[in-house]
């Protein structure tokens, strides 16, 4: 069996000014070209589509997460082949993939098998450079806040009291909490410090966000970098910092134009974890998408407890777009492993451990269609272990619920192998809904967080220290309007990543508050999730080489 990266090799792929002019009538000036395959397009180009009528919009989500593995991305693209195969003109937005998983645990995110997005070692490895870009401005930002301490800190910035982290696209624990500034005045002023992985800056999330380079300035300015002894906020416009650190950003706010292994487009830009940020590809793709073409499928990260929940509560409050439908995907290897089997049993049959992991999807199909009133069709990414009564019991579950489960092939077969898969989505885009976001712009920021916990994860409440409700209080005075961007564990509806299934009844237990002014909402970090992911014990840059003729193997 041919690994993912060896199929990669072997697409026919089209020069990408070809593919965008023969596809979308885009003239070559509009493309920036980085080698015969990417390429960014103009913010004039896509300022020219304002005028055209929208697409549809097509979410992709998941059940959560296990290490059995769902497919989400998978699902994403072989769902727009498919779509394409039946001549209807689509596009697809994903987001772009972190280095950190790619050499940790998770490997890339360009999809599997016959669904892939390519070039793929390019896509996972520095792609067009967003990722540094991103890490740049940030970190240009740190610099110049040590700098202002150094030089006589005129505006009296408390150093216990900086809030602006540094960032680098590698899981590294051992930056999780350092102490810069050692070393004698000129190297500056000790203080403690610590390294967030880039996906988590919030300028990757402004960044995802915005839709215009006059837009990021602005928002860039409005970034909280920490606080005088006398509790005043100071931001990044303070140190006169928002047109240098929009310089470095200048090119990364083009979306990235790729595409799949049957050459059908594909937006690929921004990359926020759901789990830590919003966990969505930026705005100005997919808008662009929805203007170029007739049908839009995306993903959000993770399960859809993270974020579709971020998806439509964020990314469509702020950008005035809605999906149409949602898909659902899930398997039956991962719902046997929340029904309670070992991952090293998942070949076996067993109903009963299916059954029994069934909650977890019935609950991410309820929240869907229930909280957020969007029609939603399962995808079962299908898997040789399966069997005819697995899948058969899966269906059923489905169906009890009022809605339809189609089992898909794309791994082994492409658009084809989703074509039932599209069929179903066409049907689910037609349908009338009653989309809703969760809670209100002018419910306090507790009661936010209460609303996600209760309705969403299951919880029955939400705790926390005295000093962070007050603190969250204060917060929701000044800015009430923001959204919760809640971070937790992607493994569980609850805090526990071990609690698989559907638990109810557990407390979420808030750790800490991160004002995000600049992507103008309230980052909140519970449990024990970290913002600055380790490797595991054997990492996947264990496996990742170059042979003698410059091919990178081992990369998934």
């Amino acid at each position: 069996m041919l690994s993912d990266i060896e199929i990669a090799r072997q697409a026919k792929m089209l020069p990408i000014a070809e593919l965008a002019q023969e596809r979308f009538g885009i003239d070559p000036v509009h493309l920036d070209c980085y080698g015969r395959y990417k390429a960014k397009l103009s913010l004039e180009y896509i300022q020219s589509l304002k005028d055209r009528p929208n697409g549809k919009l097509i979410l992709v989500t998941a059940i959560s997460p296990t290490p059995a593995g769902e497919g989400k991305t998978t699902t994403t693209i072989g769902l727009g082949d498919a779509l394409n195969r039946l001549g209807k003109k689509t596009m697809i937005c994903l987001r772009e993939p972190s280095m950190g998983p790619c050499f940790g645990i998770k490997g890339g995110a360009t999809g599997g098998g016959r669904a892939q997005v390519v070039p793929m070692e390019d896509i996972n490895l520095h792609f067009t450079g967003d990722f540094h870009a991103v890490a740049a401005a940030h970190n240009l930002l740190a610099a110049l806040v040590d700098n202002h301490i150094h030089h006589g800190n005129a505006l009296s910035l408390d150093v216990c009291q900086v809030a602006w982290r540094r960032v680098v696209d590698m899981n590294d624990r051992s930056l999780r909490q350092i102490v810069v500034g050692l070393g004698g005045k000129t190297n500056g002023v000790p203080r403690e410090d610590g390294f967030d992985i880039v996906v988590a800056s919030e300028v990757m999330a402004i960044l995802c966000l915005v839709e215009s380079l006059g837009e990021l300035k602005q928002r860039l300015g409005n970034v909280l970098v920490g606080y005088t002894g006398a509790g005043e906020p100071i931001f990044a416009r303070d140190l006169k910092a928002q047109g240098a650190m929009t310089a470095l950003l200048k090119s990364a706010i083009c979306p990235n134009l790729v595409q799949t292994l049957e050459n059908n487009p594909v937006f690929v830009h921004g990359g926020p974890f759901a789990n830590i940020a919003h966990g969505c590809n930026s705005v100005i793709a997919t808008k662009s998408a929805l203007k170029m073409a007739d049908y839009v499928v995306t993903e959000a990260g993770f399960g859809a407890d993270l974020g579709a929940e971020k998806f439509i509560n964020i990314k469509c409050r702020k950008a005035g777009i809605r999906p149409d439908a949602v898909v659902l995907v899930a398997t039956v290897r991962a719902l046997k492993m929340h029904g309670g089997m070992p991952i090293e049993a998942l070949a076996q049959e067993n109903l009963a451990a299916l059954e029994a992991g069934c909650v977890n999807l019935e609950r991410h199909l309820c929240n869907i269609r229930q909280h957020f009133g969007l029609p939603c069709v399962v995808a079962i990414n299908h898997f040789t272990s399966d069997t005819e009564f697995e899948l058969a019991c899966l269906q059923d579950r489905v169906a009890a619920l009022g809605a339809k489960a189609v089992i898909c092939r794309h791994w082994a077969e492409g658009g084809l192998g989703a074509e039932e898969l599209a069929r179903e989505v066409l049907q689910a885009v037609d349908q009338p809904s009653s989309f809703r976001f969760l809670y209100q712009d002018d419910l306090p920021l507790w009661e936010k967080i209460e609303t996600i916990a209760t309705k969403i994860y299951g919880a029955a409440e939400v705790s926390a220290e005295p000093k962070v409700r007050q603190y969250l209080e204060r917060l929701s005075e000044l800015h009430r309007h923001y959204p919760v961007c809640i971070a937790k564990t992607q493994y569980s509806f609850a805090c526990d990543p071990h609690l698989r299934g559907a638990p109810a009844g557990h407390a979420l237990t808030v750790r800490e508050v991160r004002p995000a002014h600049g992507a103008e909402f309230a980052v909140v970090i519970c449990g024990n999730i970290m913002t600055m992911p380790g490797l595991p014990k054997r990492p996947a840059a264990e496996r990742i080489d170059v042979d003698e003729s410059g091919r990178i193997i081992g990369l998934f």
